[in-house]
């Protein structure tokens, strides 16, 4: 017998409990910005070596950060279901939790790309947070973060609504369904699919059928788990 498929949209809640600040975090790293300042392409233009260094930074902070339960506990149910993850953050911690399945719709904090030749991408080593100002592609051009930033397209967006459209069980962890094209997803689900949302703030739910747990991700997930194993 085929496992169910089990599709989950991943925000930044999921990896805030690893302690990743997220932009509405008080002192946090992105305190100090703007969203235009670092994370739009007018804002790499108007100042590359902000923004670099920005990215730089969050790269540091990731070495210093581990996954939590609630990205362990999706990696473990890949044991009983076909899962496929769907995030839009852009740091490593659901591979080093060991999910196999993943689309980063918002780019990969670990690699950087050509700013001009969109297909010339790089993995850095772990070890590697730094990019500087003159690193350079092989065609010649500055390298840059490999990451969606806003007033651009979001290529991945066609394959995650694949992945939607094929769930048997949707699972939304983290995130408030308020950033697109992202929050879309959740409106390819068919409809007879039950849909689970993880999120310790007050979530307005589009549907009655949907399954509200009121929790941080790392119980959420626990409780997801559990949910999970009755329905079996």
């Amino acid at each position: 017998m085929s496992k169910k498929t089990l599709v989950v949209l991943t925000g930044a809640g999921i990896s805030a409990e690893s302690g990743i600040s997220t932009f509405r975090d008080s002192g946090g790293l992105w305190e100090q910005y703007s969203v235009e300042e670092v994370a739009s392409i007018d804002g790499w233009y108007k100042n590359k070596p902000l923004v670099t260094d920005f990215y730089n930074q969050r790269r540091k902070q990731l070495l210093e950060v581990a996954p939590n339960y609630g990205h362990i506990g999706l990696a473990e149910l890949e044991k009983d279901f076909d899962v496929r993850i769907v995030t839009q953050n852009i740091d490593n911690l659901h591979e080093r939790a060991g999910s196999k399945n993943i689309i980063h719709l918002h780019g990969e904090l670990t690699k950087v790309r050509s700013e001009k030749y969109e297909d010339l991408v790089y993995e850095l080593q772990p070890s590697q947070y730094e990019v500087k100002m003159g690193d350079l592609c092989e065609r010649g051009t500055q390298l840059r973060p490999y990451v969606v930033w806003f007033g651009e397209p979001v290529p991945m967006m066609s394959f995650a609504i694949e992945q939607a459209e094929k769930a048997d069980i949707f699972v939304i962890i983290g995130t408030s369904l308020n950033v697109y094209p992202a929050a879309a997803l959740v409106n390819y689900v068919h409809q007879n699919v039950p849909v689970y949302i993880i999120d310790p703030h007050e979530v307005k739910l589009n549907d009655k059928r949907w399954h509200y747990i009121k929790k941080g991700a790392s119980e959420g997930v626990k409780e997801l788990i559990q949910l999970l194993s009755e329905i079996e």
